[in-house]
């Protein structure tokens, strides 16, 4: 159904597709030809993707196949993140496997002779960052001991895995050529900080810093 929405099955044409791929896709075609029809007005245009650029790892339909595999996981999504638990996380999204994606990076890509995480490092850490620990926050699911101190205490020690040019302009903007800027970039908690002065600020001002009120604020604050 994912595949089929996001305009990835509109030919029925496997001669396309490389041999290892051909028995994958016509599952996928079998399985979705009967709803083709009646959801025909919520499939996407090819236009609304736009995947130049984009690494291999990081394409369109690797996602899809990810989404597919933690719907189908569900329960088990749940049960670890009821934990509250870093590594019950990691172990959870470590063991997400799927025969195909473990082994493309497309539907129509030749496979891979090295195997690739479903869902990867850099990835967890941001579903840690963005949805987890929001979420043990919100829902105050966070060990009996000290909660609010030991959930923080986690967040901090998530190290960085990717930087992004909204990243590296914010940490350009502030820091410079400043020997510090390494370690100030270390962990996830440092780089959400920097993306939230680069949103709330970087992308409001147009004077290229020559008018932006962030100085002035942080003296308030000190």
């Amino acid at each position: 159904m994912l595949f089929g929405t996001a305009g990835f099955l509109e030919t029925p044409d496997l001669d396309i597709y490389k041999k290892s791929a051909r028995e994958y896709v016509r599952q996928l075609w079998d399985r979705w030809w009967p709803h083709r029809d009646d959801l025909q007005r919520l499939i996407l245009p090819a236009k609304a993707w736009h995947i130049s650029g984009t690494r291999p790892v990081n394409h369109p339909q690797r996602r899809l196949a990810a989404l597919a595999v933690l719907a189908r996981e569900w329960s088990r999504l749940q049960r670890a993140s009821g934990k509250s638990s870093v590594a019950a996380a990691d172990d959870f999204f470590q063991t997400l496997e799927h025969p195909f994606w473990n082994f493309h990076y497309t539907l129509t890509s030749e496979a891979s002779p090295k195997e690739m995480a479903l869902i990867g490092e850099a990835r967890v850490a941001d579903i840690l960052a963005n949805v987890l620990f929001p979420f043990w926050a919100a829902h105050d699911i966070e060990a009996p001991a000290s909660p609010s101190t030991q959930l923080w205490t986690e967040y901090a020690k998530l190290p960085t895995q990717l930087s992004n040019r909204r990243l590296e302009t914010a940490a350009t903007r502030l820091f410079g050529n400043d020997p510090r800027r390494k370690e100030l970039l270390r962990t996830v908690a440092h780089q959400q900080g920097l993306l939230q002065i680069y949103e709330d600020f970087c992308m409001q001002d147009s004077s290229d810093c020559a008018q932006c009120p962030f100085p002035e604020q942080m003296a308030k604050w000190v």
